[in-house]
């Protein structure tokens, strides 16, 4: 899986850029080209008939059973929950439940495909958290676009859930559902496109620094794009200690600073946007990535799918031992290779198939599974920094922390209790959970989940319950 950082990308301009540029002929870390990937996904996926399904956990050997995980039994569980509704999650599998829910309107590379077409991906997402997070995720994706409508429906089924998951909604509804549902709810509230992207940028930020003897508190920082990615990611970096004023955004038309021509319409339509153009950029420098990139430390570009978006005289600009991630997929900003020849020291991308994918997939099954185990009522800004502290750390405790390895792959699977302990230890600290479980506890009931779903997976495939791979 990739990064989620993307804007619309057009086939025609995707096939020229693999033609043209540096590592055109790049394959995936599966040993599939993404041609042949797309050939085998459309096979795979008409065989199966689906990526995840629902199983029993209970034992069933007779009609009698039913009599107590149904009728009549079920009765005096459903009176306990009723006169208690937390014990909703001692009693039913809500405190493993995860709501993916959509309305397809920002998908992947895709962009605005609808509930259906987002499907397939919710799946895929779905599939990620049961076999890395041992997490129950259902995809929800919905026919209704409108931000308060969404907002409604997220409310109406929280009790079914532990956590709700958004996903794949454009911005800039997308602030607007996440803030008013941290509010409202009393699970915790995730967008990965939000909070995932920030959270991975910020731990290979750091890992980034200490590389290149630097701080977050004395870096000059240009964020490259401002949809939801960077917005988030810039709103996370500030909260981890970063000097707004050192932080420069640029959009599609510009730098952001207080004087610009669309500032009433920005603080009309996108007041996240707004609130950056105000607190970012405190030489209050205007014109384009060219002129933010001039002596900054770090460039984090999300913007629009390469190879050709950011140049080697842009990233010249930059200081010495300079820091790039270029994040659009399925094509980054520019080819590593390129950014390499321009002086660049640590590159990372949003593919597997280079050094340094900064890949959601690292935080997402560990976060949830952290604030599920714990019972957490949110997930605040707080929790995500210390979740980036600790994929970083973990790299670093590893002893392999070099210009090409800042980050874990998904295959570090010690990673994800690792991150899941230091999850919920912080919501207990924060007073946030409703149950209250040292750090050893949660780290060894989070790997136990998650052997548990990863060998179930394994007996499953060995008995042929799950069907081997059709012939290509």
């Amino acid at each position: 899986m990739s990064s989620r950082l993307s804007n619309k990308a057009k086939g025609n301009n995707i096939r020229k850029d693999r033609r043209s540029g540096d590592n055109s002929n790049a394959k995936s870390s599966s040993g599939h080209g993404s041609k042949d990937a797309s050939v085998l996904a459309l096979r795979y996926s008409k065989s199966y008939e689906g990526k995840i399904q629902v199983v029993p956990k209970v034992p069933i050997s007779s009609l009698n059973d039913f009599s107590v995980w149904y009728t009549p039994g079920v009765a005096a569980v459903s009176l306990a929950v009723a006169k208690n509704k937390d014990l909703s999650f001692e009693y039913t599998n809500r405190w493993n439940n995860l709501c993916i829910l959509t309305d397809g309107s920002r998908v992947l590379g895709l962009g605005d495909i609808g509930p259906e077409g987002s499907l397939p991906v919710m799946e895929g997402k779905a599939l990620i958290y049961k076999y890395l997070g041992g997490v129950d995720a259902i995809p929800i994706p919905i026919d209704a676009h409108e931000t308060e409508k969404i907002i409604e429906f997220a409310t109406y089924i929280q009790p079914a859930f532990g956590a709700i998951h958004l996903e794949d909604i454009a911005s800039p509804k997308c602030f607007e559902i996440l803030d008013s549902l941290r509010k409202k709810l009393s699970v915790p509230v995730w967008h990965d496109d939000q909070q995932g992207t920030a959270g991975v940028i910020l731990a290979a930020l750091l890992n980034s620094l200490i590389l290149t003897n630097r701080t977050l508190f004395d870096t000059k920082i240009v964020l490259f794009g401002a949809g939801a990615a960077n917005i988030a990611a810039a709103r996370l970096l500030i909260a981890a200690g970063a000097p707004a004023g050192n932080l420069i955004v640029v959009d599609s038309k510009g730098i952001l600073y207080p004087e610009r021509d669309d500032m009433d319409h920005m603080m009309l339509h996108n007041r996240w946007k707004y609130d950056l153009a105000l607190t970012t950029n405190k030489s209050k420098i205007s014109g384009d990535v060219t002129a933010a990139a001039k002596g900054a430390d770090v460039l984090i570009a999300a913007s629009t799918p390469g190879p050709n978006i950011i140049s080697p005289a842009t990233l010249r600009g930059m200081n010495e031992n300079a820091i790039l991630f270029a994040l659009s997929n399925p094509v980054p900003e520019i080819w590593p290779d390129s950014a390499r020849k321009a002086g660049v020291k640590i590159i990372a991308t949003g593919r597997s198939d280079f050094s340094n994918q900064v890949n959601n997939s690292l935080l997402f099954p560990s976060i949830i599974r952290g604030v599920l185990d714990v019972r957490s009522k949110s997930i605040p800004d707080d929790v995500i920094i210390v979740a980036a502290q600790e994929l970083a750390q973990y790299t670093n405790n590893q002893g392999n922390l070099n210009a090409d390895h800042i980050l874990p792959t998904m295959m570090d699977f010690d990673i994800y209790p690792l991150v899941a302990g230091a999850v919920g230890e912080k919501c207990v600290k924060m007073g946030i959970s409703r149950k209250r479980l040292n750090r050893t506890e949660i780290e060894d009931r989070a790997r136990s989940i998650i052997e548990h779903s990863r060998k179930m997976t394994s007996s499953l495939q060995a008995s042929h319950l799950i069907q081997p791979l059709p012939a290509r």
